[in-house]
């Protein structure tokens, strides 16, 4: 992205993107791994000792928890604390103010950071989950996240089950609520943002051609093109971080006429 993308040149794509934000009822800001990137949130195969041993389908399933629950809830443990050292970075929080200015804005992430929530939004539909939760895979019941070196499982306070992180693994299908909310909001949405996403993973990937297909005016912030780019109705090239603070900063500045 040039700088000013808003201010330098005007492109046409810019004047269409400000002027949807500006008439729009209902937003979806859609996010993947790109934006949590740009805080430092480590990806899977992020170097933790004993765990560059494994490969991350080695872990992130349910026949690997079962098997050595022990391992798998250490390794969760030891990612927690790496996404607790990082922070909200400038495009989660230009996420969260645009909230403020339109009517109505869902956040619809595939990250499990807990990032938008910290960054002050507060409609968010998490597809993959939240590392930061944990429950009991008897009860259901939610469960404190906890790890310690003492080589036992963690295990549910009220019926003794093993406690495992609420994210979706490897093997496993969606929330059918979440996703079916992440739907309903493409469908209605009058601006669909895709968010460092690679336009990859499915059936998450269909929530952009959703949105246009029922009306919605879509556009990808990423650092390249996705797989998606060629077919949506602008892309604009370069770091979240950067582009969307300048995005909401030109919506604020026209509402204010």
């Amino acid at each position: 992205m040039n700088s000013g993308y808003f201010t330098a040149g005007r492109r046409t794509g810019a004047s269409e993107l400000l002027d949807r934000l500006e008439h729009a009822q209902s937003v979806v800001v859609f996010t993947g791994a790109g934006i949590s990137a740009e805080s430092g949130v480590p990806t899977f195969r992020d170097p933790g000792g004993i765990w560059e041993r494994f490969k991350p389908d080695e872990l992130a399933n349910v026949r690997a928890f079962l098997a050595n629950p022990v391992l798998v809830q250490g390794w969760y443990a030891h990612r927690r604390q790496l996404m607790e050292r990082v922070k909200p970075n400038p495009g989660h929080v230009a996420i969260a103010e645009l909230e403020q200015l339109v009517p109505k804005l869902t956040v619809v992430t595939q990250n499990v950071d807990g990032l938008h929530a910290r960054a002050g939004s507060s409609d968010i539909l998490e597809l993959h989950g939240n590392i930061h939760r944990t429950y009991c895979i008897d009860c259901r019941e939610d469960a404190r996240a906890g790890h310690d070196e003492s080589n036992e499982a963690v295990r549910c306070r009220y019926c003794g089950g093993l406690v495992r992180p609420d994210v979706v693994w490897f093997g496993e299908m969606l929330d059918p609520d979440v996703i079916g909310r992440a739907d309903e909001a493409s469908r209605e949405a009058d601006v669909f943002l895709s968010v460092g996403t690679s336009g990859l993973v499915y059936p998450a990937a269909d929530l952009p051609l959703v949105a246009q297909r029922s009306g919605a005016y879509v556009v990808e912030i990423n650092i390249a093109p996705s797989a998606l780019a060629e077919y949506l109705d602008d892309c604009i090239t370069g770091p979240a971080g950067e582009v969307l603070p300048e995005v909401v900063d030109a919506v604020r500045r026209a509402s204010r006429g």
